[in-house]
């Protein structure tokens, strides 16, 4: 028996759940959870803002814990071998995307915690081919938003080649925001956050932030007309998107990884006279993960957190709900 926390409805508070998760399939492995991140998707999905949850529902997708058992098809993994698991426990691995070694893009594929049972729990089960292995030196304790809030924002600097001359802006500066912050200025990036929160500007200097402007304050976002090749979006809110478009340059790109439910409003001219572009992406592959996990250990590149014990978590769920959380939680044992 796997020994878990589910919601059983919308907004639900969160209640031990057993379940029997049945034979281990050749291509899975087992992990005994031993730290697992909360993020916003979490509260999504059991608050079913998506209208995909599925009850009930046990969230976490961002686990960092160590193989307990290994199917007879996953070879490549070993027990006690530290892993993390995240957005996806696996692939349909036949579609186009899969075979191009894009699987974050694979339209079968399993959500960790869409139908699936995920890793606020004793264990999770997941397809080895999205377990990524854990390099010796990484902190276990704090990893787990790694596996999601960190693949987001690393993830459009290997899509679209950015490079360390660029100049680039961050709109929001929380869980995913305080991780972009930091791969791009380890990438060698000039870096502007764009927060309402005075008190996040002298964070955000202190996280990789060159520059800071008021997200709030349309005269001074206006004086920085022509000044970015790359703008990445990590809030889930409307903001006057023309505003910011204005502040790229020619071919400059305004990206979103940040989910806002509500319509872009952008004037096609701002795009089409400055040949810019407007794009969106989501965690990255397998391998993306991997090389993220390389290049955060080089650089000591690590998620700023908050910890609470599993059987806290609804004050945890609480936490992350006020937005005061800095910057991420992670639920330990």
């Amino acid at each position: 028996m796997i020994n878990a926390y589910a919601a059983s409805e919308p907004k639900g508070k969160l209640e031990p759940f057993a379940y029997d998760p049945g034979e281990l399939k050749p291509y899975e492995v087992e992990i005994d959870v031993h730290h697992c991140g909360i993020c916003h998707s979490d509260i999504s999905v059991i608050d079913n803002e998506w209208g995909n949850a599925q009850y009930p529902v046990v969230p976490g997708h961002e686990v960092v814990g160590t193989i307990a058992s290994v199917g007879e098809n996953a070879s490549h993994l070993t027990v006690g071998q530290p892993v993390g698991l995240g957005w996806h426990a696996g692939y349909c691995n036949h579609c186009a995307a899969c075979h191009a070694g894009d699987q974050n893009l694979c339209a079968k594929s399993q959500a960790t915690i869409i139908g699936h049972h995920g890793g606020f729990a004793d264990k999770v089960r997941a397809a080895a081919n999205s377990v990524i292995p854990i390099p010796d030196g990484i902190d276990l304790e704090s990893a787990g938003p790694l596996f999601c809030g960190g693949i987001t924002v690393f993830n459009p600097l290997v899509q679209f080649d950015v490079k360390p001359t660029d100049k680039v802006a961050v709109i929001g500066i929380g869980g995913l925001g305080h991780l972009a912050l930091q791969f791009l200025n380890a990438w060698g990036c000039d870096v502007t956050a764009f927060t309402s929160s005075a008190d996040k500007r002298k964070e955000a200097l202190g996280l990789g932030a060159h520059h800071t402007l008021n997200s709030r304050d349309g005269k001074e976002i206006e004086a920085a007309a022509g000044r970015f090749d790359l703008i990445v979006s990590t809030v889930n809110v409307k903001l006057d998107w023309n505003l910011y478009l204005g502040t790229l340059k020619p071919r400059g790109r305004l990206h979103f990884v940040g989910a806002t439910m509500d319509p872009l409003d952008i004037g096609v001219f701002s795009l089409i006279m400055g040949q810019r572009s407007v794009s969106g992406s989501p965690v990255g592959s397998p391998a993306t993960m991997a090389r993220m996990l390389e290049f955060a250990l080089r650089h000591k590149i690590k998620p700023v957190i908050e910890k609470f014990r599993f059987d806290d978590i609804n004050a945890a769920v609480a936490r992350l709900r006020s937005g005061k959380a800095r910057y991420r939680i992670v639920l330990s044992r």
